[in-house]
């Protein structure tokens, strides 16, 4: 069967979402095709014996006037952000880098006397910046831990343009004085966090979605960019005019015809992050007591975990509490593990943190993401180029955290989309 869209949307995600929604403010029809049978991407949820959990973890702090216009409009919670960290059995304050008082004096004194010597090197790569920022016992136990696990490479592997205001670089003077009290003020880079009082995060998007025209089953095999035309692996055809990509760029390069070997070589070398969703629901309303927390221990194989009721009640049954627990692994390649030893070795190892007991539990579920985040290699920028050039080249729009490829929240992914559809109606003209 075929079909005539004259605009084509790849990916119901975030940014092809609004992608959509910015040109039917145009007056401009759009179809976004989604291979899942639901839309919203990352940003998705699922419910099991009335748990609701977000497909990955997601609380807003949107601050751009269009985005918040957009995701206020649904009524929601605020929370302030006062996460925790876990470390060697120990709860600090976060950041951790000025929260130190928790630890023992010895060591303590070692991050004071490491960060009093730091040298002003010549920064090379992420560790270099670790370093320079916070001396080497701190960086060789906090950050760089937490880098493997999250990151799932080596600091000295990733460049230093994501890191942005990510990482709060504090004076001596506040570390000295998180050495000494835990008085301390909350130096997160938010001021509030939200997150929608029913319906689990994609709610923020039921504004945007409605009279789109999305069609979900609908995963793309081919496309023909000569002849403006694709195929679904259900058999369905389209043709178009224009193209906005938001799937990844490793994916798109595979699917179109003819894609030059300089780009399919270039896209295979973006690296990304792959991971593990551990969802827990318990017969008890306050197994967890924050919001969410980092874990730098190395043996512990979550890097964060959240919970869902605390964002809100609603996502969890009355007098029932819900914990996420994320776990990375590198570009789709699993550990040497099956999901069922995945999950059953990451309920063992909350259970050690004395976050809860095993009969607590009434709910489980393990499932994986092949795309959570972009790495930032040393090479990133120039396969990106490559391959966006390439794309752009063949008039095709590329939006969001993996259309961009980039280190995108979902406010940024939702102006990118926006970007998108402004470009293709400039490129109409």
């Amino acid at each position: 069967m075929e079909n005539i869209s004259k605009n084509i949307i790849l990916g119901g995600g975030i940014s092809g979402l609004a992608s959509s929604y910015e040109l039917k403010n145009h007056n401009i029809n759009s179809t976004v095709l989604e291979k899942n049978p639901s839309w919203g991407g990352l940003l998705d949820n699922f419910s099991i014996d009335g748990f609701r959990f977000d497909k990955f973890i997601h609380l807003s702090f949107a601050k751009d006037k269009y985005v918040n216009n957009v995701f206020y409009k649904t009524p929601f919670l605020k929370h302030k952000p006062l996460s925790s960290n876990y470390y060697k059995g120990v709860w600090l304050k976060h950041p951790a880098q000025n929260n130190l008082y928790p630890l023992s004096i010895e060591e303590k004194q070692r991050i004071l006397n490491d960060f009093k010597k730091r040298e002003n090197l010549q920064i090379n790569n992420y560790e270099d910046w670790l370093r320079v920022q916070y001396g080497d016992y701190f960086t060789d136990n906090f950050p760089m831990a937490y880098t493997e696990k999250y990151w799932t490479v080596k600091a000295k592997y990733l460049e230093t343009k994501w890191v942005g205001n990510r990482m709060y670089k504090p004076s001596i003077e506040e570390i000295e004085n998180g050495c000494k009290t835990d008085l301390t003020p909350n130096t997160y880079y938010a001021k509030e966090m939200r997150y929608p009082k029913k319906g689990g995060y994609r709610s923020f998007l039921n504004p945007i979605v409605k009279d789109l025209d999305i069609r979900t089953n609908s995963n793309v095999d081919k496309i023909d960019l000569k002849n403006k035309k694709l195929r679904l692996k259900n058999g369905g055809e389209y043709y178009f005019n224009n193209l906005i990509n938001s799937i990844p760029l490793p994916e798109i390069c595979k699917l179109i015809k003819d894609t030059p070997n300089e780009v399919l070589e270039a896209s295979s070398k973006l690296n990304y992050t792959s991971g593990y969703l551990v969802s827990l629901g318990f017969n008890k309303p306050d197994i967890m007591k924050k919001l969410w927390f980092y874990i730098y221990d190395k043996e512990i194989s979550a890097s964060r975990v959240y919970s869902p009721s605390i964002k809100s009640p609603d996502n969890a049954p009355k007098g029932c509490s819900s914990l996420q627990a994320e776990i990375y692994f590198n570009k789709g390649v699993k550990f040497n593990k099956t999901d069922k030893e995945v999950l059953d070795q990451t309920i063992e190892d909350l259970i050690k943190m004395g976050l809860f007991e095993k009969e607590d539990i009434i709910v489980k579920d393990i499932r994986s993401e092949k795309y959570a985040n972009v790495i930032f290699d040393h090479h990133i920028y120039s396969n990106r180029k490559i391959v966006l050039d390439y794309l752009e080249d063949n008039n095709v729009i590329s939006v969001g955290r993996f259309g961009e490829w980039d280190y995108l929240w979902s406010d940024q992914s939702m102006l990118s989309g926006r970007n998108g559809a402004l470009k293709l109606i400039k490129n109409e003209k």
